[in-house]
Order: C-alpha cells, then structure tokens, then sequence
C-alpha cells in the first residue's frame, strides 16, 4: 500500500474518533433522559464502527478483479431494497421520510448502499463502454436511465439532498470518462424545471430555502435551526467552551448529535477544532485522488474519484448547512455524526479505496 493509502486510513480513524468523543458529548443528557442512559448513542456507534471496521477490511483484501464481478448483482439488489423502503412495515418512517429498512431488530438506509453500487456500476460500465460514450444510444444513455432509476426512487423516500449528491458525482464521472459536454449541458438543462418544482413545490423544501435566505426573519420558527446553529458557532469563538461544556446541545439545536454535529463542535472546541476538521477533511480529499490518479486502470480510477468525491461532498454540505452556507439538507457529516449506515458504507468505500491503492499501474 503507497504512502497516500496509509494517510487516508490514519486520517479515516482521526475522524472516527473525533466522532465518538462528539456524539457521547453531543448525546448523553439527551440519552439520559430517554433511554435512562448516557453511553446509549455511543455505545450503538462503537458497534457500528467495530462493524464498519470489519467490513473495511474485507473491501481492503478482497480481489480487485471481483469488485466489478460485483457491480451488476449490486445494483439489482440495491434497486430491490430502495423499492422495499417504500412499503410498511419494512419502510420505517421518520421525520415525514421513509428512507430505513427494518428488517427484524436491523435497520439501514438503504440509499448508503446505493451510493457504493451505483458507483462501482458506473465505474464498470465506462470502462467497459469506453470507446462509446460519445455516442448517446449506446454509452450515454444506459447508466442515464441507471441513475434516473435510483434517484427516482430515493426521491420517493423523499430525499433530495442524497437524489442530488448522485447525480453530480454520476455526471462528473461521465465527464471524466469522455461524454460529450452537449450531452452532459443538455441533461442538466432539460432537469432544471423538474428540480425548480422540487424545490419550490413542496412546502417545507420551500420553507428551508426561506430559512436560508433570511434565518432571522423567522428566528422562532423556520430559522430556528439554522439560528441556533450560528449561536452554537459564535458561542465557541476562537478555543471553544471545552468539551462537554455545549449550552445548544441542551435542547436548543435539533439534531445537535447528528446532521448539526459541526455546530456543537464548533461551540465546544472552537475555531481551532472545526479548522482541524475542516483540514482533514482537505487531507482525505488530497489522499483520495492521490489513490485514484495512480489507480491500474480506468475502473480503479472512475471508482476512486467517485468514492472520494461522494464523501467529501457530503462533508462540504453537512458544513455549509451548519454555517448557513447552504439550505438545510440532512446530509450527515462524514465518520463524525451519528447514524450507523452512513459510518459502515463510507467506510466500506475507504476500504475499497485502500484496495485500489494497493495495485499498481502496469
């Protein structure tokens, strides 16, 4: 393994342990009072991480030749179980979205799943499909109609940030592998009504881009959130309060140990905390495409890019949502905010990044 892997993996667990340090800090008085247990939150993403660990390793050994056997099967499965979501009593909702699968005392989201297949089917495909993909009928459109059908049906759950996050890293992997820019402008064009009635027609979508625009306008109301984000963010000023010490996460700032995690963060270690998050992320990112521009071949390379730009996107979201950057999403902050899947298949995607940087370009 070259130099870049081994900064991805130490960086990986950096992150991961920032992570548990915040969500006990984030969660234990909430935890306390509901469940009777402070450690509750922590405890279930220790076993989330023993589990992503493993699962990380795996991705890491297993032969490179067999990622893309898999890509196929993968994705027909992944499309089985995106359809399940919709229908109770497997599709469990919460927060007005059914995006986790139960099945017995197991739950997961199964658009995480969705991420890794649709990119080691992309990356297969466009290696495969190579001296076509200027050509509309047979490279373009099959992995459009792939990735229509995927975000289509996440879109249902509903969910539109991840529906989003695909299709700009599909796009930037069919631009990478030669699509015709006519094609990938006229896709982008042709979906803009379609976003705009997303966006505007659907009430509390509408009412998170007038949180955005104007937070204060409605302090108390659709920009409580988003206010009480920039007080935990002011709050922390340049040292932070000190860890534990977070005022918001006393019933102040929903979500507080999940897509908000940067905020408390930010109020308990400061300018300097959320700056060394901020910088390893950057780290991440650099050691990715490091991996990926020294991959063996086209797929490695399509599958690194793609794995490293998910990631790193929903860590520039998660951030911009909590600085007021951008309109709230409820894209978690990558290894650091609670939630098992997203921990587990990110991690998962290290592994396999970690695999590709084992090979060398013959």
């Amino acid at each position: 393994m070259k130099k870049s892997g081994y900064l991805l993996f130490l960086v990986t667990f950096i992150l991961i342990g920032f992570g548990l340090v915040s969500i006990y800090s984030t969660s234990a008085i909430f935890a306390n009072e509901k469940f009777g247990d402070s450690l509750f939150f922590l405890k279930r993403q220790l076993l989330w991480a023993l589990l992503g660990s493993i699962a990380m390793l795996a991705a890491w050994k297993i032969k490179y030749e067999l990622i893309r056997s898999l890509s196929k099967p993968l994705l027909f499965l992944t499309m089985i179980l995106l359809a399940l979501v919709l229908f109770p009593p497997l599709g469990r909702e919460a927060g007005g979205a059914r995006r986790w699968l139960r099945i017995g005392g197991f739950s997961f989201q199964p658009s995480e799943v969705g991420k890794l297949a649709l990119l080691i089917y992309l990356s297969d495909y466009l290696t495969r499909k190579q001296s076509k993909i200027k050509k509309f009928s047979q490279g373009f459109l099959p992995p459009i109609l792939v990735l229509g059908g995927m975000v289509g049906l996440i879109l249902l759950q509903p969910d539109l940030g991840t529906g989003l996050l695909l299709g700009v890293v599909s796009l930037s992997l069919l631009f990478i592998a030669g699509a015709r820019i006519t094609y990938l402008t006229g896709l982008v064009l042709s979906s803009l009504p379609a976003l705009y009635f997303l966006v505007v027609g659907v009430g509390y979508r509408q009412r998170r881009i007038l949180a955005f625009l104007d937070p204060w306008k409605d302090a108390s109301g659709v920009g409580y959130q988003i206010t009480q984000s920039f007080i935990a963010l002011g709050s922390g000023g340049m040292t932070g309060r000190g860890l534990v010490w977070s005022r918001q996460k006393l019933f102040y700032l929903p979500a507080s140990y999940t897509d908000f995690i940067f905020s408390i963060l930010g109020e308990e270690l400061g300018f300097i905390g959320t700056a060394s998050i901020v910088i390893l992320f950057l780290v991440f990112l650099w050691a990715g495409i490091r991996i990926a521009y020294r991959a063996p071949d086209l797929f490695g390379y399509l599958l690194g890019v793609g794995i490293t730009m998910t990631i790193s996107l929903q860590a520039i979201i998660n951030i911009g949502v909590a600085t007021g950057s951008l309109p709230t999403k409820g894209i978690p902050l990558p290894f650091i905010s609670f939630g098992g899947s997203s921990l587990l298949f990110n991690m998962i995607g290290v592994g396999l990044l970690l695999n590709i940087s084992r090979r060398r370009k013959v």
